[in-house]
C-alpha cells in the first residue's frame, strides 16, 4: 500500500512538472523505506524561510543543483522558481555567470556557490542575507545550498543520467498546476 501511495505521488509530481521521475520509482521499487525518506527530502529541501525571501531561496536552489547538475533537475528548479514569481531573468544571468547581490536571487546564488566551495565571502553574503531578510532567510539559503544536489546525485546514483540540456527560462511554463 505504501509504494501504491509513493508511486502516486510521484506521478503527480511528474505530471504536474513534466518530469522524467524514474530513479525515484526505481527507488520506491527498490525499498518502500528507501521511498518515504525520499518522499520526505522536500520538507528540507523546498523550505524556503519568509515568503518576501523566495527569491534568494531560488539563487540558491539554482547554484546548488547546477553544482551537481546541467539537466531536467536544474530545470525543475528554474520552473519551480518561475512558478513562485521569480524574474526569470535574474535566474538566466545566474547561469551565465552575471549573479549580482543587488538582487535577491542573485545573493542567494553567490551565497550558496560560496558555502559549497568554501568561498571566503561566504559570511559577508550570508550577514546581507540577514540584513535584508532575517536569520530564518538565511537558514532557508543553507538548505537550499546543502540540498540542491541531492537529487541529481542520487539521479546518477541509481544509473539515470541524463545528458545536458539547454535550460528555458521562458515564462509560458508547461507546468500543469498553475
Amino acid at each position: 500500500m505504501l509504494k501504491f501511495i509513493l508511486h502516486n505521488s510521484t506521478r503527480n509530481f511528474e505530471k504536474q512538472y513534466a518530469y522524467d521521475a524514474g530513479y525515484m520509482h526505481h527507488m520506491i521499487d527498490v525499498s518502500s523505506g528507501a521511498g518515504l525518506r525520499l518522499g520526505l527530502l522536500p520538507i528540507l529541501s523546498q523550505y524556503r524561510g519568509p515568503k518576501v525571501a523566495v527569491n534568494i531561496w531560488a539563487g540558491a536552489a539554482l547554484a546548488s543543483t547546477l553544482d551537481a547538475d546541467c539537466g531536467s533537475c536544474a530545470q525543475l528548479i528554474v520552473d519551480q522558481s518561475i512558478e513562485l514569481g521569480v524574474n526569470p531573468k535574474e535566474l538566466e544571468a545566474c547561469t551565465k555567470g552575471k549573479a549580482r547581490t543587488d538582487n535577491d536571487c542573485g545573493l542567494g546564488f553567490l551565497f550558496a556557490q560560496g558555502a559549497i566551495s568554501g568561498g571566503t565571502d561566504t559570511l559577508e553574503l550570508r550577514k546581507e542575507i540577514v540584513r535584508r531578510y532575517g536569520e530564518e532567510a538565511a537558514v532557508a539559503a543553507s538548505f537550499a545550498a546543502a540540498c540542491g544536489r541531492i537529487y541529481p546525485v542520487l539521479k546518477r546514483a541509481t544509473g539515470e543520467v541524463a545528458a545536458c540540456d539547454i535550460l528555458r527560462f521562458d515564462t509560458e511554463l508547461k507546468i500543469a498546476a498553475q
